[in-house]
């Protein structure tokens, strides 16, 4: 096993095929997966609104380095197809972006380096 990276991953689908029943139990969770419940978690975090056209989920996946961004989008889009599968929702194919936290640069914008006047 090789160094564990920290990958923040957003999966994004398009409801397809909804029953009347998933319909009706996404519209009264709506409230509980808006643009407030946006987080990232090993569980998932699905988000859509009332439309129900689209959603995204956001997953922390903690993989190999060396398996990259691709196996860490492989297993969240793994993980949302459990999710939505398991609730007997509709939906077409799924697509991510992975970002490794342990290799990204942050720029504090205002902080001053040494020797800054």
């Amino acid at each position: 096993m090789g160094t564990q990276h920290t990958y923040r991953v957003i999966v994004r689908g398009t409801w397809d095929g909804l029953t009347d029943e998933a319909r009706t139990r996404l519209l009264a969770e709506v409230a509980d997966h808006g643009l407030t419940s946006m987080q990232f978690t090993e569980e998932g975090s699905l988000t859509y609104d009332t439309v129900l056209k689209h959603f995204s989920f956001r997953y922390i996946v903690v993989s190999d380095a060396e398996d990259g961004e691709e196996m860490a989008s492989a297993l969240a889009e793994e993980r949302a197809e459990t999710a939505l599968m398991t609730q007997g929702y509709g939906y077409g194919p799924l697509r991510s972006t992975a970002t490794d936290m342990d290799t990204m640069k942050v720029n504090y914008k205002g902080r001053r380096g040494p020797g800054a006047a």
